[in-house]
């Protein structure tokens, strides 16, 4: 983290302000910890009330892994509008590549996902991210991922 970064969290009412997505695919409830231009940490708490688990699967509810990508790039667009500030309004952050995702634990209805993301490098409209999903301090996913921000 840089010397004299900003700290920022961001509540559910923010988020609806700052990226497009809603129900059933707005995947982060809150972002924790941003430091702009740097990292920031999204607040997921998986319920049994979702959609996905009716078929996935019936009788043993497991949030898809697609999903959980797709959380870290919801906190990544949070980060990526907070970083911009002012230049940020009407942007959108779109998803453009996922690489080496892995996935190492089942995260299940009951689960807090903390979804950890920080910049790799940003070229232009293009910034790269790692992301780190943890349930109970333990790590459930990663991937490395890209986006570009368009009007």
């Amino acid at each position: 983290m840089s010397e004299n970064a900003v700290v920022e969290n961001v509540d559910i009412q923010q988020i609806l302000e700052l990226i497009p997505h809603r129900y059933p695919l707005l995947l982060v409830d809150r972002v924790i910890d941003i430091v702009p231009n740097e990292s920031a940490t999204g607040i997921k708490c998986v319920t049994m009330n979702e959609p996905q688990f009716q078929g996935h699967f019936p009788g043993r509810p497991i949030m898809p892994g697609v999903m959980i990508v797709e959380a870290m790039a919801q906190t990544a667009g949070v980060l990526v509008i907070k970083s911009l500030s002012a230049e940020g309004e009407n942007k959108h952050v779109l998803f453009m590549s996922i690489d080496n995702a892995k996935f190492r634990s089942t995260v299940t209805p009951g689960d807090v996902m903390h979804i950890k993301v920080s910049k790799k490098q940003q070229r232009g409209p293009v910034w790269k991210f790692e992301g780190v999903v943890e349930v109970d301090g333990k790590k459930v996913a990663e991937a490395e991922f890209a986006a570009m921000i368009t009007d």
